[in-house]
């Protein structure tokens, strides 16, 4: 039973040390005192960054840290503790959960999130049957990317106000997270994001920018402040396009992970989008922000060398008891609009910059205007689209609006180019073509 949920730790040699050129497995861990240590780095990592996600959107730090722990340890349990991962927030979520709430409050981001996780868990369910094969046909390196950057892109215009607002705050912030980024080395400079935070928290304090009085009325011990969702057919179609980032991100992460620990990890794809999708399912139902795996705890692993679940479950933990301290809660929000802005300026060109790295990485050819179309067109319609455009009773902000216009403008000219000859056809060719016909 314990080997079925991955539970069921061998002891790694001595339990205190690691050999030369050897790593601490998934389905090993060291002596507890170790093993805790190493969950506590893992929720260090995760922090800066998930709590960032409500502080920008109004969340509730307290409600997204304890589906955050829980969603970890639901994702070790389906994925058989074969992939070690944390499942923090996703900054992919913050547009149509920002867009959301201006139109349904947050109720009806609720169920953005609850309709993405779900769908999310569908791809899973399928993967897991027939592999990613279809994923890549849907989606080659050039739709991908697009769908990615245009995300971060849409984000743009909401960092304006803090910099006209609170310039010196937002400058602070930014210069603070970029410079730690480079300045520490290890574990602190993984933790850029938080220490930016700090930083600029500071500034924001010295400028008289900090409220305080949320934390005062806070109380010492108490539950997350749990809501339930409402439904509405324009919020979902505003995050649908979250789906497909959540999908990169996960295989993305599953595969490196697989690369570090040695092992084939391809079999466990489709339980792991199912695993975030179950998690941001159940995040939604209660009032949390939507998963992701995360990148920052992978850092950590590989700083460490140890891939133990076991680190992992120790981190879920812990941040599920960090979730009953309100009065933590109140401190992420009292975080000014200038800090919180800062860190989007970095964090959601980082976004952008990360689809650009999709095509850097798969050799994307932007000499074939099919490639050159699909990509310009989405991010160009994503930027343009600050709010949303009607279309009869149904609404659609830039992001949906950019992954549909992506979506479409590929496929159809890649069918209409192979039914006349004038383009390769396969999205393999495509990526990798060095002339194209048509320009």
């Amino acid at each position: 039973m314990s080997n079925r949920f991955g539970i069921g730790w061998n002891l790694h040699g001595d339990g205190k040390s690691i050999s030369p050129g050897t790593v601490v497995a998934p389905n090993e861990r060291l002596h507890w005192p170790q093993t805790i240590s190493i969950g506590v780095q893992h929720v260090m990592a995760m922090f800066g960054a998930t709590v960032l996600v409500p502080a920008i959107t109004g969340f509730p730090a307290t409600t997204t840290l304890f589906f955050s722990g829980v969603g970890t340890l639901l994702f070790l349990l389906i994925t058989a503790g074969r992939v070690p991962s944390y499942l923090g927030s996703s900054f992919a979520f913050i547009a149509p959960v920002s867009a959301a709430m201006a139109g349904h409050g947050m109720a009806g981001a609720l169920g953005g999130i609850v309709v993405s996780g779900a769908a999310l868990f569908v791809v899973g369910l399928i993967v897991q049957k027939s592999g990613t094969g279809w994923i890549h046909a849907l989606m080659p390196p050039v739709v991908m990317g697009t769908i990615v950057a245009l995300i971060g892109l849409n984000l743009a215009s909401a960092t304006l106000k803090p910099m006209q607002d609170f310039p010196l705050t937002t400058f602070a912030t930014v210069l603070a997270i970029v410079v730690s980024a480079v300045l520490f080395k290890g574990l602190l400079g993984r933790l850029s994001i938080l220490l930016g935070l700090v930083a600029g928290y500071l500034v924001a304090l010295a400028q008289g920018q900090v409220n305080f009085e949320p934390i005062e009325k806070a109380a010492w011990l108490g539950l997350p402040a749990f809501t339930a969702p409402t439904f509405h057919l324009d919020t979902m179609l505003v995050f649908l396009p979250v789906v497909f980032v959540l999908i990169a991100e996960n295989i993305g992460h599953v595969k490196t992970v697989g690369l570090m620990t040695g092992r084939d990890l391809d079999a466990v794809n489709g339980r792991a989008l199912m695993a975030d999708g179950a998690a941001t399912l159940l995040a939604g139902f209660g009032g949390g922000s939507g998963t992701t795996t995360y990148a920052e705890n992978i850092g950590v692993m590989a700083s460490s060398r140890v891939y133990s679940t076991a680190a992992y479950w120790i981190a879920g933990i812990v941040a599920i008891l960090v979730a009953f301290f309100p009065k933590f809660g109140a401190v992420i929000n009292t975080i000014p609009a200038g800090v919180s802005g800062g860190a989007g300026i970095v964090l959601y060109g980082m976004i952008g910059i990360i689809g650009a790295r999709l095509w850097v990485q798969n050799k994307v050819d932007f000499a074939n205007p099919i490639n050159l179309m699909t990509a310009g067109t989405g991010l160009i319609i994503a930027i343009a689209v600050t709010e949303d455009l009607a279309f009869g009773e149904v609404k659609l902000g830039g992001i949906a609006l950019g992954t549909i216009a992506t979506l479409v403008i590929f496929h159809l000219m890649r069918n209409i180019a192979r039914a006349r000859g004038t383009e390769p056809t396969d999205a393999g060719e495509i990526s990798g073509a060095t002339h194209s016909k048509l320009g």
